[in-house]
């Protein structure tokens, strides 16, 4: 017997039956899902200390539960003392059971963690069916020890879903339980 994380579960039985309904699709493949979750995490003060970035590599191994990969600076920059080859950052790119995993564990557990949290912004569409929200600190993660982070940092996670349009990706983020702030709420902020 195979395993199949909860949310996976979630959208095969419940949201592709909403989402269908909603936008009235003739075929089962119109439908829109997640195709991938990329976490970046860009280190400003790599040019200066190398251990960050190792540092950003296992708690980006940690958070994501897949290895990151460096990123690389493809240009030199001599204002930011900055090489072409240089390590300046940490990624991971999240595919099938364990991106359903990391946005389990996002939506339940690491969110809700953010001081004084209300939701996250519905302003951040790419225009293409794509959304990407930033944390400002890794520490949400229960993965992290926090006496053993040296540099509190943030990170970038895009959703890349297979929907054409905004709002198709807004519905299928809603419906997956990703806790997006009220419309009410906007207008006070």
């Amino acid at each position: 017997m195979s395993y199949t994380p909860a949310l996976r579960k979630k959208y095969q039985e419940e949201v592709a039956l909403k989402l269908k309904e909603q936008f009235a699709y003739k075929s089962d493949m119109q439908i829109p899902k997640i195709l991938k979750i990329c976490i970046n995490k860009g280190i400003g003060k790599a040019t200066q200390d190398k251990k960050l970035v190792e540092n950003a590599l296992e708690e980006m191994t940690a958070i994501a539960g897949q290895k990151a990969v460096p990123t690389i600076a493809k240009k030199s920059v001599s204002n930011f003392k900055l090489r072409e080859g240089m390590t300046i950052g940490a990624r991971v790119t999240l595919r099938n059971e364990r991106m359903y995993e990391f946005m389990e564990r996002l939506i339940a557990v690491a969110l809700p963690r953010v001081r004084d949290f209300r939701g996250i912004s519905d302003k951040s569409f790419d225009g293409r069916g794509n959304y990407t929200m930033g944390i400002t600190e890794q520490i949400i993660f229960p993965e992290i020890d926090i006496d053993q982070v040296k540099d509190i940092g943030g990170m970038d996670i895009t959703f890349v879903t297979s929907a054409n349009t905004d709002a198709e990706c807004l519905a299928l983020l809603k419906e997956m339980g990703m806790p997006f702030k009220n419309q009410r709420n906007n207008k006070d902020n």
